[in-house]
Protein backbone atom coordinates (compact mmCIF):
# COMPACT_ATOMS: atom_id res chain seq x y z
CA UNK A 1 0.00 0.00 0.00
CA UNK A 2 1.28 3.46 -0.93
CA UNK A 3 0.03 6.65 0.73
CA UNK A 4 0.46 9.68 -1.54
CA UNK A 5 0.09 13.42 -1.35
CA UNK A 6 0.89 16.16 -3.84
CA UNK A 7 0.89 19.93 -3.41
CA UNK A 8 2.01 23.22 -4.93
CA UNK A 9 3.31 26.20 -2.95
CA UNK A 10 4.45 29.62 -4.10
CA UNK A 11 7.53 31.62 -3.18
CA UNK A 12 7.36 34.75 -1.06
CA UNK A 13 9.37 37.94 -0.76
CA UNK A 14 9.80 39.42 2.72
CA UNK A 15 8.89 43.09 2.97
CA UNK A 16 9.71 43.17 6.69
CA UNK A 17 12.65 40.80 6.98
CA UNK A 18 13.37 37.64 8.91
CA UNK A 19 17.08 37.72 9.66
CA UNK A 20 18.29 35.75 12.65
CA UNK A 21 17.14 32.79 14.75
CA UNK A 22 16.79 32.57 18.51
CA UNK A 23 16.40 28.79 18.30
CA UNK A 24 18.20 26.74 15.62
CA UNK A 25 16.38 23.45 16.26
CA UNK A 26 12.82 24.75 15.89
CA UNK A 27 13.77 27.70 13.64
CA UNK A 28 12.27 30.39 15.85
CA UNK A 29 12.90 33.92 14.54
CA UNK A 30 14.32 36.85 16.47
CA UNK A 31 11.48 39.05 15.19
CA UNK A 32 8.16 38.82 13.37
CA UNK A 33 8.18 39.33 9.60
CA UNK A 34 5.79 40.17 6.77
CA UNK A 35 5.87 38.99 3.16
CA UNK A 36 4.14 39.00 -0.20
CA UNK A 37 3.51 35.61 -1.80
CA UNK A 38 4.29 35.84 -5.54
CA UNK A 39 2.81 33.91 -8.46
CA UNK A 40 5.85 33.80 -10.76
CA UNK A 41 7.64 31.07 -8.84
CA UNK A 42 6.33 27.86 -7.32
CA UNK A 43 7.27 24.30 -6.36
CA UNK A 44 5.26 21.12 -6.88
CA UNK A 45 6.06 18.17 -4.63
CA UNK A 46 4.74 14.63 -4.38
CA UNK A 47 5.33 12.41 -1.34
CA UNK A 48 4.69 8.66 -1.31
CA UNK A 49 5.01 6.59 1.89
CA UNK A 50 5.25 2.80 1.54
CA UNK A 51 6.23 -0.15 3.67
CA UNK A 52 7.99 -1.62 0.63
CA UNK A 53 10.55 1.21 0.40
CA UNK A 54 13.96 0.42 1.92
CA UNK A 55 15.11 4.04 2.26
CA UNK A 56 14.03 7.62 1.67
CA UNK A 57 14.71 8.91 -1.83
CA UNK A 58 14.59 12.55 -2.92
CA UNK A 59 14.31 13.64 -6.53
CA UNK A 60 14.68 17.34 -7.40
CA UNK A 61 13.77 18.29 -10.98
CA UNK A 62 13.88 14.58 -11.95
CA UNK A 63 17.41 14.12 -10.55
CA UNK A 64 18.07 11.78 -7.63
CA UNK A 65 19.79 13.81 -4.90
CA UNK A 66 22.83 12.83 -2.87
CA UNK A 67 22.93 11.62 0.72
CA UNK A 68 23.44 15.11 2.19
CA UNK A 69 20.38 16.61 0.48
CA UNK A 70 18.27 13.54 1.24
CA UNK A 71 19.24 13.62 4.93
CA UNK A 72 17.66 17.04 5.38
CA UNK A 73 14.45 15.86 3.70
CA UNK A 74 14.43 12.70 5.84
CA UNK A 75 14.69 14.78 9.01
CA UNK A 76 11.68 16.80 7.87
CA UNK A 77 9.71 13.64 6.98
CA UNK A 78 10.45 12.36 10.50
CA UNK A 79 8.33 15.18 11.95
CA UNK A 80 5.30 13.78 10.14
CA UNK A 81 6.21 10.13 10.72
CA UNK A 82 6.48 10.73 14.46
CA UNK A 83 3.20 12.67 14.65
CA UNK A 84 1.31 10.10 12.52
CA UNK A 85 3.00 7.14 14.25
CA UNK A 86 4.21 5.58 11.00
CA UNK A 87 7.66 4.19 10.17
CA UNK A 88 7.39 3.87 6.38
CA UNK A 89 10.11 5.26 4.13
CA UNK A 90 9.19 7.72 1.41
CA UNK A 91 9.94 8.82 -2.12
CA UNK A 92 9.83 12.60 -2.59
CA UNK A 93 9.65 14.13 -6.07
CA UNK A 94 9.95 17.90 -6.21
CA UNK A 95 9.95 20.22 -9.22
CA UNK A 96 10.77 23.92 -9.18
CA UNK A 97 8.94 26.14 -11.66
CA UNK A 98 10.97 29.30 -11.83
CA UNK A 99 11.80 31.84 -14.55
CA UNK A 100 15.16 31.13 -16.18
CA UNK A 101 18.12 32.19 -14.01
CA UNK A 102 15.87 34.01 -11.56
CA UNK A 103 18.17 33.40 -8.62
CA UNK A 104 15.14 33.24 -6.32
CA UNK A 105 15.53 31.04 -3.25
CA UNK A 106 13.41 27.91 -3.49
CA UNK A 107 13.43 26.85 0.17
CA UNK A 108 10.19 28.69 1.07
CA UNK A 109 8.04 27.20 -1.69
CA UNK A 110 9.93 23.91 -1.48
CA UNK A 111 9.30 23.16 2.18
CA UNK A 112 5.76 24.59 2.13
CA UNK A 113 4.88 22.21 -0.74
CA UNK A 114 6.66 19.33 1.01
CA UNK A 115 4.78 19.99 4.25
CA UNK A 116 1.41 20.09 2.48
CA UNK A 117 2.15 16.88 0.56
CA UNK A 118 3.34 15.12 3.75
CA UNK A 119 0.18 16.25 5.52
CA UNK A 120 -1.96 14.36 3.01
CA UNK A 121 0.30 11.32 2.61
CA UNK A 122 0.64 10.82 6.36
CA UNK A 123 -3.08 11.26 7.01
CA UNK A 124 -2.45 13.89 9.69
CA UNK A 125 -4.90 16.42 8.19
CA UNK A 126 -3.36 19.41 9.95
CA UNK A 127 -5.03 22.79 9.59
CA UNK A 128 -3.16 25.64 7.87
CA UNK A 129 -1.85 27.13 11.13
CA UNK A 130 -0.39 23.78 12.19
CA UNK A 131 0.96 23.24 8.68
CA UNK A 132 2.74 26.59 8.91
CA UNK A 133 4.48 25.45 12.11
CA UNK A 134 5.67 22.26 10.41
CA UNK A 135 6.87 24.13 7.28
CA UNK A 136 8.79 26.54 9.53
CA UNK A 137 10.94 23.67 10.78
CA UNK A 138 12.13 22.96 7.23
CA UNK A 139 12.85 26.58 6.31
CA UNK A 140 11.75 29.59 8.32
CA UNK A 141 10.33 31.52 5.38
CA UNK A 142 8.32 28.44 4.31
CA UNK A 143 5.94 29.21 7.17
CA UNK A 144 4.73 32.22 5.15
CA UNK A 145 4.26 30.33 1.84
CA UNK A 146 1.32 28.39 3.30
CA UNK A 147 -0.81 31.49 2.63
CA UNK A 148 -1.29 33.83 -0.32
CA UNK A 149 -1.04 37.61 -0.54
CA UNK A 150 0.38 39.53 2.42
CA UNK A 151 1.38 37.18 5.25
CA UNK A 152 2.75 37.74 8.76
CA UNK A 153 5.04 35.20 10.45
CA UNK A 154 4.54 35.82 14.15
CA UNK A 155 7.62 35.59 16.33
CA UNK A 156 5.72 33.79 19.09
CA UNK A 157 7.07 32.73 22.48
CA UNK A 158 8.01 29.11 21.65
CA UNK A 159 7.75 26.41 18.98
CA UNK A 160 3.99 26.06 19.55
CA UNK A 161 2.96 29.64 18.74
CA UNK A 162 5.44 30.78 16.08
CA UNK A 163 3.45 30.50 12.84
CA UNK A 164 2.21 32.51 9.89
CA UNK A 165 -1.21 34.12 9.51
CA UNK A 166 -2.87 35.67 6.44
CA UNK A 167 -3.04 39.47 6.51
CA UNK A 168 -4.59 40.51 3.17
CA UNK A 169 -5.09 38.94 -0.28
CA UNK A 170 -3.14 41.81 -1.95
CA UNK A 171 -5.69 42.01 -4.74
CA UNK A 172 -5.66 45.80 -4.88
CA UNK A 173 -3.25 46.53 -7.71
CA UNK A 174 -0.20 45.08 -5.95
CA UNK A 175 2.70 43.80 -8.03
CA UNK A 176 6.42 43.14 -7.93
CA UNK A 177 9.27 43.45 -10.42
CA UNK A 178 12.35 41.29 -9.81
CA UNK A 179 15.71 42.35 -11.22
CA UNK A 180 18.03 39.35 -11.50
CA UNK A 181 21.49 40.80 -10.89
CA UNK A 182 23.28 37.48 -10.37
CA UNK A 183 21.76 34.00 -10.14
CA UNK A 184 24.97 32.24 -9.05
CA UNK A 185 25.39 30.66 -5.62
CA UNK A 186 26.30 33.31 -3.06
CA UNK A 187 29.59 33.22 -1.15
CA UNK A 188 27.96 33.53 2.30
CA UNK A 189 24.83 31.39 2.79
CA UNK A 190 21.78 32.86 4.50
CA UNK A 191 22.26 30.47 7.42
CA UNK A 192 25.89 31.54 7.93
CA UNK A 193 25.05 35.20 7.33
CA UNK A 194 22.33 35.17 9.98
CA UNK A 195 24.54 33.48 12.56
CA UNK A 196 27.40 35.89 11.99
CA UNK A 197 25.18 38.97 12.08
CA UNK A 198 23.34 37.95 15.26
CA UNK A 199 26.55 37.08 17.12
CA UNK A 200 28.84 39.91 16.00
CA UNK A 201 26.93 42.96 14.71
CA UNK A 202 26.55 45.77 17.28
CA UNK A 203 23.52 47.01 15.31
CA UNK A 204 21.58 43.76 15.57
CA UNK A 205 19.45 44.42 18.66
CA UNK A 206 18.35 47.80 17.30
CA UNK A 207 17.39 46.10 14.04
CA UNK A 208 15.28 43.32 15.59
CA UNK A 209 13.38 45.75 17.84
CA UNK A 210 12.70 48.08 14.91
CA UNK A 211 11.55 45.18 12.74
CA UNK A 212 8.78 44.39 15.25
CA UNK A 213 7.60 48.00 14.99
CA UNK A 214 7.84 47.84 11.19
CA UNK A 215 5.50 44.83 11.05
CA UNK A 216 2.84 46.75 12.97
CA UNK A 217 3.28 49.81 10.77
CA UNK A 218 3.18 47.75 7.57
CA UNK A 219 -0.01 45.95 8.63
CA UNK A 220 -1.66 49.29 9.35
CA UNK A 221 -0.58 50.59 5.93
CA UNK A 222 -2.05 47.47 4.29
CA UNK A 223 -5.30 47.85 6.23
CA UNK A 224 -5.57 51.47 5.08
CA UNK A 225 -4.52 50.61 1.49
CA UNK A 226 -1.70 53.14 1.94
CA UNK A 227 0.66 51.83 -0.72
CA UNK A 228 3.23 54.63 -0.42
CA UNK A 229 3.53 54.12 3.34
CA UNK A 230 3.94 50.37 2.90
CA UNK A 231 6.61 50.94 0.27
CA UNK A 232 8.64 53.35 2.38
CA UNK A 233 8.59 50.96 5.38
CA UNK A 234 9.61 48.07 3.09
CA UNK A 235 12.56 49.95 1.61
CA UNK A 236 13.83 51.21 4.93
CA UNK A 237 13.54 47.81 6.61
CA UNK A 238 15.52 46.10 3.87
CA UNK A 239 18.29 48.68 4.03
CA UNK A 240 18.45 48.36 7.83
CA UNK A 241 18.88 44.58 7.54
CA UNK A 242 21.82 45.03 5.17
CA UNK A 243 23.26 47.67 7.52
CA UNK A 244 23.35 45.08 10.34
CA UNK A 245 25.31 42.76 8.02
CA UNK A 246 27.83 45.50 7.30
CA UNK A 247 28.35 45.71 11.06
CA UNK A 248 29.11 41.98 11.33
CA UNK A 249 32.67 40.72 11.87
CA UNK A 250 33.82 40.12 9.22
CA UNK A 251 31.32 42.35 7.37
CA UNK A 252 28.87 40.79 4.88
CA UNK A 253 28.02 42.59 1.64
CA UNK A 254 25.67 40.93 -0.84
CA UNK A 255 25.34 43.97 -3.12
CA UNK A 256 26.90 44.17 -6.55
CA UNK A 257 27.29 47.24 -8.80
CA UNK A 258 24.10 46.32 -10.69
CA UNK A 259 22.22 46.07 -7.38
CA UNK A 260 23.06 49.70 -6.67
CA UNK A 261 22.16 50.66 -10.24
CA UNK A 262 18.71 49.03 -9.92
CA UNK A 263 18.08 50.79 -6.59
CA UNK A 264 19.12 54.12 -8.12
CA UNK A 265 16.71 53.58 -11.03
CA UNK A 266 13.85 52.89 -8.59
CA UNK A 267 14.46 56.26 -6.94
CA UNK A 268 14.58 57.94 -10.35
CA UNK A 269 11.21 56.37 -11.15
CA UNK A 270 9.80 57.75 -7.89
CA UNK A 271 11.03 61.22 -8.84
CA UNK A 272 9.10 60.76 -12.10
CA UNK A 273 5.89 60.09 -10.17
CA UNK A 274 5.81 56.28 -10.21
CA UNK A 275 5.39 54.84 -6.72
CA UNK A 276 7.82 51.90 -6.43
CA UNK A 277 10.12 50.73 -3.66
CA UNK A 278 13.04 48.30 -3.56
CA UNK A 279 14.01 45.53 -1.19
CA UNK A 280 16.79 42.93 -1.17
CA UNK A 281 17.25 39.64 0.63
CA UNK A 282 20.52 37.82 1.29
CA UNK A 283 21.79 38.18 -2.26
CA UNK A 284 22.33 40.79 -4.98
CA UNK A 285 18.91 40.57 -6.67
CA UNK A 286 16.56 43.53 -6.31
CA UNK A 287 12.81 43.17 -5.77
CA UNK A 288 10.60 46.17 -6.49
CA UNK A 289 7.21 46.56 -4.81
CA UNK A 290 4.88 48.43 -7.14
CA UNK A 291 1.36 48.88 -8.39
CA UNK A 292 0.70 46.11 -10.90
CA UNK A 293 -0.81 48.68 -13.27
CA UNK A 294 2.55 50.47 -13.39
CA UNK A 295 4.77 47.38 -13.61
CA UNK A 296 5.29 47.62 -17.39
CA UNK A 297 6.45 51.25 -17.11
CA UNK A 298 8.97 50.12 -14.50
CA UNK A 299 10.11 47.26 -16.71
CA UNK A 300 10.60 49.65 -19.66
CA UNK A 301 12.77 51.92 -17.52
CA UNK A 302 14.86 49.02 -16.23
CA UNK A 303 15.42 47.75 -19.78
CA UNK A 304 17.56 50.86 -20.36
CA UNK A 305 20.20 49.08 -18.23
CA UNK A 306 19.17 45.40 -17.96
CA UNK A 307 18.39 42.69 -20.53
CA UNK A 308 14.69 41.84 -20.67
CA UNK A 309 15.21 38.25 -19.50
CA UNK A 310 16.69 39.60 -16.25
CA UNK A 311 13.45 41.44 -15.41
CA UNK A 312 10.50 39.44 -14.05
CA UNK A 313 7.05 40.96 -13.47
CA UNK A 314 4.72 39.14 -11.08
CA UNK A 315 1.46 39.55 -9.24
CA UNK A 316 0.49 38.18 -5.82
CA UNK A 317 0.38 34.41 -5.49
CA UNK A 318 -2.14 32.14 -3.73
CA UNK A 319 -1.68 29.92 -0.71
CA UNK A 320 -0.70 26.27 -0.84
CA UNK A 321 -2.73 24.17 -3.29
CA UNK A 322 -3.41 20.43 -3.08
CA UNK A 323 -3.01 18.64 -6.41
Amino acid sequence: MINRGKARAYGNIALIKYWGKRDEKYILPMNSSLSLTIECFYTETEVAFSGSFDEDQFYLDDTLQDESATRKISSFLDLFRKAANIDMKATVKSTNFVPTAAGLASSASGFAALAAACNIASGLNLDLRELSMYARQGSGSAARSIYGGFVEWQRGTDEKDSYAIPVDDAKWDIGMVVVVVNSNKKEVSSREGMKRTVSTSPFYKIWSNKAEEDVKEAKLAIKNRDFERLGLITERNGLMMHATMLGANPPILYWEPDSVLAMKMVRELRNEGIACYFTMDAGPNVKILCRMSESNKIKEKLMEAFDEERIIVTGPGPGVILL
